[in-house]
């Protein structure tokens, strides 16, 4: 579950990218790139959204990540992955850069402050994915629901979180906290009724969803459907 803007001007980035580089615009439900394919490049998110899919051998798919404006994806490539390890689809039209392996490790070696801002950039995800385990484990669907919410919202990287734009589909955020649809919609409904969020042509996250995370008993509202 990732939504981690990298704080790099992507002007600068194409000017320092010694060749190696394209941009292509992509709509809504296109593949970026394929589970299995060669991983020859890293991409970079200009605008729009991607969601991370992994496809299981009987054919079971399940969401693992978001990545919005500012973020890298594809990056396993620059660790000696052969093979894409999961499918990159953008969730709206969105705009891309691709720079190839080369192109990426030259960066890499022959600019100190992007090295240091990537490996921030890769640290950064590492402890979300770590964090991520950890809700997973302990946590229940209702509180992860909610995390998973906060962090679509960019909820403490400005004072007010940002909205939820575009709307992701209850079926994409059941993959992503997993779990079932129906209990997705009961959560979301009863997360409403309380104040935390509003929908009103786009989902608004409020603040106050936190608490939800931060307390056993948030309220409730009924029985939620069976996992």
């Amino acid at each position: 579950m990732e939504s981690n803007p990298f704080p790099f001007d992507s002007e600068t980035l194409l000017s320092k990218a010694n060749g190696g580089r394209t941009i292509a615009t992509y709509r809504r439900n296109q593949i970026v790139f394929s589970q299995g394919e060669p991983a020859d490049a890293v991409f970079y998110i200009q605008q729009g959204q991607v969601k991370l899919t992994v496809l299981s051998e009987r054919g079971k798919e399940a969401v693992v990540a978001i990545f919005g404006i500012g973020d890298f994806c594809g990056e396993g490539c620059l660790a000696g992955q052969p093979l894409r390890m999961a499918t990159a689809k953008a969730i709206e039209e969105s705009k891309i850069m691709r720079l190839e392996k080369a192109a990426m490790i030259s960066l890499l070696h022959n600019e100190p402050e992007f090295s240091e801002r990537f490996m921030s950039h890769l640290l950064a995800r590492n402890i979300r994915v770590e964090a991520d385990l950890v809700d997973q484990l302990f946590n229940s669907s209702e509180k992860r629901l909610a995390r998973l919410l906060l962090i679509l919202s960019k909820f403490g990287k400005d004072e007010k979180p940002e909205r939820v734009i575009p709307k992701i589909s209850q079926e994409t955020l059941a993959e992503m906290v997993g779990t079932t649809r129906a209990r997705v919609n009961f959560f979301m409904n009863k997360f409403r009724k309380m104040g935390l969020i509003d929908y009103n042509g786009h989902l608004e996250i409020r603040s106050s969803l936190l608490d939800v995370i931060l307390h056993d008993e948030p309220g409730a509202t009924g029985s939620a459907p069976p996992e």
